[in-house]
């Protein structure tokens, strides 16, 4: 299990994705670490431009799939938004809820956690 803590800021992003990759490269497929690294990088990105605060990421492997979580610091549970095809923003969870196999928040007593799993 990866557990990390990083701080509010774009090259955090990268940072999880990459950890996750490292983390996950003898058990995954190439397929899958490739969906894993997007839905990594798509959780880590909005709790840095959403939550601004230090957020923890955890992946876990568990029999039969990858449990991705994103803890921050903020209460602001996310939304799925629908925009126009030509939008540079607002794909993030759209693309958790078609990739992933199953996704939710869950409230804590300091924020909250955005976690989805991943079949592999």
């Amino acid at each position: 299990m990866l557990t990390v803590d990083l701080p509010p800021e774009p090259s955090s992003a990268t940072r999880a994705r990459t950890l996750a990759r490292e983390q996950l490269q003898a058990s995954c497929s190439g397929d899958e670490l490739d969906t894993i690294a997007l839905l990594v990088t798509e959780l880590a990105t909005n709790a840095i431009l959403h939550a601004r605060t230090p957020f923890q990421l955890t992946v876990e492997s568990r029999p039969g799939h990858v449990r991705i979580c994103v803890e921050d610091q903020s209460s602001d549970r996310p939304t799925i938004r629908r925009y126009e095809s030509d939008a540079v923003t607002g794909r993030g969870l759209a693309l958790v809820e078609r990739l992933a196999s199953s996704w939710g928040v869950d409230t804590t007593p300091s924020g909250k956690v955005v976690w989805c799993e991943v079949a592999v």
